[in-house]
């Protein structure tokens, strides 16, 4: 499996179980300098690699009336902010082919959305910013086929590549978390990433609900089955977040879950495939 680097730490293999941790979406400066501050001391105390994401705009929202976030601008600097402080990686998503350079100029890791995972002219220009690309497979997607959008990518040249899994699509209404995803998009020899707090939504209305309970349940199968990380939307106060409300993690709850998925990863880790 080819490893890939981000800052200090090292995705991939046999390598520690990574997290992927953060709030939805830009809130404020100070919120999130406040998560950066809580997830990073927890990082500490529990000793696991973190990196950490939000976005500066939720382009992809159901209603046009739902917050965005604080744009591009704003949201880098609060981004850089982050960075300089706490000295942690950063992953943002990207929704245009133009938000790449200026994002990479601040973030280690573009995000590639699910519904966007396919749009050839925005991998392309991720993948040339030469920095860690994590394209989330689309909930209509096979497993099997992310292939395709993988040699996108290495077209630039660019094999820091992780693919992340968010669920499937089953039906109107439902998103499956089929554990047998991790290891056929493992075949393509990138490591890959388990989207718990996504997996858990139901999508459809005006505003996209969902099974918060169910997330330890997913997220513990997942790290049974070998996944090579963990990515999970935290809140300090997940009911009043300005979006994904259902499924934000509790930041209060979060340890006791990570220490959980450490001790499943120390008992299988022997029979995983490299």
């Amino acid at each position: 499996m080819t490893e890939v680097k981000v800052q200090n730490i090292t995705i991939g293999g046999k390598n520690h179980l990574i997290f992927i941790l953060g709030p939805c979406v830009i809130e404020s400066r100070q919120h999130t300098l406040y998560l950066a501050e809580q997830l990073k001391i927890l990082s500490e105390e529990l000793n696991i690699p973190l990196i950490f994401k939000t976005s500066f705009d939720k382009a992809n929202r159901t209603s046009v009336d739902s917050y965005r976030g604080p744009g591009l601008e704003v949201g880098l600097k609060i981004l850089s902010e982050v960075k300089s402080q706490f000295g942690l990686p950063i992953l943002t998503d990207i929704h245009e082919s133009q938000q790449a350079e200026p994002a990479a100029e601040v973030a280690d890791m573009l995000q590639i959305p699910a519904f966007l995972c396919r749009q050839t002219d925005l991998l392309l220009a991720a993948g040339k910013t030469g920095r860690v690309i994590n394209i989330k497979k689309g909930q209509f997607i096979d497993p099997r086929d992310m292939s395709f959008i993988i040699q996108k990518i290495e077209s630039t040249g660019n094999k820091q590549i992780l693919l992340t899994d968010r669920g499937t699509s089953f039906g109107y209404g439902g998103l499956i978390a089929d554990v047998r995803a991790i290891p056929i998009m493992q075949r393509t020899g990138y490591p890959v990433i388990f989207d718990a707090t996504h997996s858990a939504q139901i999508p459809g209305g005006a505003t996209t609900g969902g099974n918060r309970q169910y997330i330890p349940h997913t997220t513990r199968a997942m790290v049974a089955a070998g996944v090579n990380g963990i990515f999970m939307e935290v809140h300090d106060n997940p009911d009043q977040a300005f979006s994904d409300q259902a499924t934000q993690y509790p930041l209060n709850r979060l340890a006791d879950l990570i220490r959980q998925l450490i001790r499943i990863r120390e008992v299988v880790q022997d029979s995983y495939d490299d």
